[in-house]
């Protein structure tokens, strides 16, 4: 993608931060104060976090629990973080992330294709604030960075606390919440691809106190390099707390959101193991209209100073319209078809749990039990692609195709043992499942499935800054959606079995003497049987489908090193890197023994926010990142690699507050500076990277 010179200037000089300072007083770890009052937008409520560093939460064991405690590895994105390097989808707020995969089908703004440790997450490992989000097939829910205030990044199995969830790990979203605390951010944005966006964030107490308020939201209008590909948004998010008693709150969650994106993300690939610059898309035929909603409730009630309950509950829906095209050999020229795919989703789930604290002898015990429920559906209307005219397909009524409606039941206890220096985890959880598969004549086919999953966890402090831990965790969950044998079968679509994960991890996680800061080593082990990867196919010839599942026993073993740091320099930075060996012990013929594709075997990553308090630099803030994606395999046959590739990313900021524009601040974010737009291969087929973005904001802050 091309971006002019006066663009690139503006990327590599501009700003990143929203976080901006008045000239009385200093700027604290990404808000700004104004006499003592801090204006930050995190809450804090369910993850505490400074800065790059988170420090406890109850995302790996539904209580509160200091991460350093913990004996598995996570990985935080704050709100700082986000901040500092404006995201403009999840994707790319893990792309700093250890362990973490998002670029294994190119540009596609369409889906959060997350993979972590080798193994996809977005199907079965995508949270939203502790509650599993279910994609189906198309109708996937859409996660926008301006929503929310961190993501925690689970590795490993996670299911013995949380239920269905893979073998890699879980991402949880942690939505913007109530502050009592004023604040107040309206922000408009300018960049390349002609993009229009105007954000605001509101929130604090109301009357009394007792009644807390915020409402987000976001207006996009973008284009995107892909000719006739849309990147427009509207987005707005209300949330209430109230406090009823002293002893019990209540907060109310809710999303509306409208996108419109591209159909179709992909390149004319002319011969196997290469993308061309032919975008196969029908620029007069592409858009893919999103549109989602959830609301949900968090309940906390303090029975007693030991006991407390929760209940956490949400609603959402997605409907997709999917006007998709494509590009096929015809003699010497190209030939071209449409479809049309429509598909409606719908999850409901709610969590019960009860929390206690009491002792027995030396040991203190924080003890979690409870029941979650989930039922999860969609539906599916296609007929066959169109070789016509893109009119002749649309104008065409698409009959019912599929669909597919998983209930699902789980009991859990966590029993978190805390006696001198040791940590101790035992998690428990049995999981009932009842999955309906229906086919074109809306004719069902019932499936059960029942498994156990647990984690054992103990963790050491060899002193105040360095503790030691291992685990030895699994996971259980029912495939989603249809398996099939291959590319070359279309016809074999069926239900498949359970997958299941065993991981045994080893690690130390330690803070720098006197400074903020968490470094996390592991070493991991994880065994999938029963598992499902993701391979092109042609839609044509897959209702619509682009990729499909197919089974695959898979195992991963690595080592994992991250940190984050606040510096007292006033730098803040986090660093990453990933060894990965990720075998097929079991797959497509020829395949046994062999790496799984678009799985590099190093990445490594570093981000630095440099924000003086004081001097010369005074009210300017520097970024800068480097990320590395090594070599890897272009199919699971291992005929081809991928090369490796760099990315280089470049901010700056400054806040107007030095010439008495108190809360008013500029950045710009510049995202892959060196415009490298090479190619990546996933199961034999080539994607394209995206190339140089830039954006311009300015906010306000009040």
């Amino acid at each position: 993608m091309l971006v002019s010179r006066l663009a690139l200037l503006a990327g590599l000089t501009a700003v990143s931060a929203t976080t901006l300072t008045t000239p009385a007083l200093a700027q604290e770890d990404g808000g700004f104060n104004l006499g003592t009052l801090v204006l930050e937008a995190e809450s804090d409520e369910t993850l505490v976090q400074n800065g790059y560093v988170a420090e406890s939460g109850r995302q790996a064991t539904r209580t509160d629990t200091a991460i350093s405690d913990i004996p598995q590895s996570i990985s935080t994105v704050t709100q700082d973080q986000i901040e500092d390097q404006e995201p403009r989808t999840l994707l790319d707020a893990l792309g700093y992330t250890a362990g973490a995969s998002t670029n294994n089908f190119g540009y596609d703004s369409r889906y959060d294709a997350i993979y972590l440790r080798g193994f996809s997450s977005y199907y079965t490992g995508l949270f939203r604030d502790g509650l599993r989000q279910v994609n189906g097939p198309s109708a996937w829910y859409q996660n926008y960075p301006y929503s929310f205030e961190a993501v925690s990044v689970l590795k490993g199995p996670s299911s013995s606390m949380y239920g269905v969830s893979g073998s890699g790990g879980i991402v949880n979203i942690v939505s913007k919440r109530p502050k009592q605390d004023p604040f107040h951010e309206l922000q408009l944005s300018f960049g390349t691809d002609e993009l229009k966006e105007l954000d605001f964030d509101l929130t604090g107490p109301v009357g009394d106190g007792r009644l807390s308020y915020r409402l987000t939201g976001v207006l996009r209008d973008a284009e995107t390099p892909l000719e006739g590909f849309r990147d427009d948004l509207t987005m707005i998010a209300p949330a209430l707390t109230y406090e009823l008693t002293e002893r019990t709150t209540i907060t109310l969650l809710g999303e509306y959101a409208k996108s419109t994106r591209g159909g179709t993300a992909s390149y004319y690939n002319p011969s196997y193991g290469e993308a061309s610059d032919i975008y196969v898309g029908d620029p007069d035929y592409n858009d893919f209209d999103n549109e989602q909603w959830r609301l949900g409730y968090e309940i906390a009630h303090e029975l007693t100073n030991s006991v407390t309950l929760r209940q956490n509950l949400r609603y959402s829906e997605v409907d997709a319209d999917l006007e998709f095209s494509g590009l096929y050999a015809a003699g010497a020229d190209l030939g071209r078809y449409w479809g049309h795919y429509l598909e409606d989703s719908e999850t409901f789930a709610v969590d019960t749990s009860v929390e206690a604290f009491f002792t027995t002898g030396a040991l203190n015990h924080t003890l979690v039990t409870g029941l979650d429920y989930s039922d999860a559906s969609y539906d599916a209307y296609y007929g066959s692609v169109g070789y016509v005219s893109a009119e002749d397909t649309d104008a065409a009524e698409q009959p019912y195709s599929g669909g597919q409606d998983i209930e699902q039941l789980g009991l859990y206890l966590h029993d978190q043992i805390k006696t001198g220096d040791w940590t101790i985890f035992l998690s428990g959880r049995y999981d009932w499942v009842e999955t309906t598969t229906f086919d074109a004549a809306q004719d069902g086919t019932d499936k059960s499935d029942e498994g156990f999953s647990g984690r054992i966890g103990v963790s050491y402090a060899v002193n105040d800054d360095l503790s030691l831990f291992a685990n030895l965790s699994s996971s259980f969950v029912p495939t989603t959606g249809l398996v099939y044998n291959g590319a070359g079968a279309p016809d074999s679509g069926r239900p498949g079995d359970p997958t299941r994960g065993l991981q045994k991890e080893i690690g130390f996680k330690y803070q720098l003497p006197n400074t903020e800061s968490l470094i996390t080593a592991s070493l991991f082990d994880i065994r999938q049987e029963d598992g499902v990867v993701f391979q092109t196919v042609d839609p044509a010839d897959f209702g619509g489908l682009y990729q499909v599942q197919v089974p695959y026993d898979l195992r991963s073993r690595g080592f994992e090193l991250e940190g984050q740091f606040n510096f007292d320099n006033d730098l803040r930075v986090t660093a990453a890197y990933t060894y990965l060996d990720m075998e097929i012990e079991r797959g497509a013929s020829g395949t046994e023994g062999n790496q799984l594709s678009a799985t590099p075997e190093h990445t490594a990553s570093v981000w630095g926010f440099y924000e003086p308090r004081s001097g010369a630099l005074e009210g300017w803030g520097f970024g800068a990142g480097l990320r590395y994606v090594g070599e890897s395999w272009g199919d699971d046959a291992n005929s081809f690699r991928n090369d490796d590739q760099f990315f280089a990313d470049l901010s700056l900021s400054y806040d107007f507050g030095r010439l008495g524009l108190d809360g008013l601040g500029l950045r710009v974010n510049v995202k892959n500076v060196f415009n490298n737009t090479d190619q990546t291969c996933s199961a034999g087929y080539c994607y394209r990277t995206e190339g140089r973005t830039a954006t311009a904001s300015i906010a306000y802050r009040f």
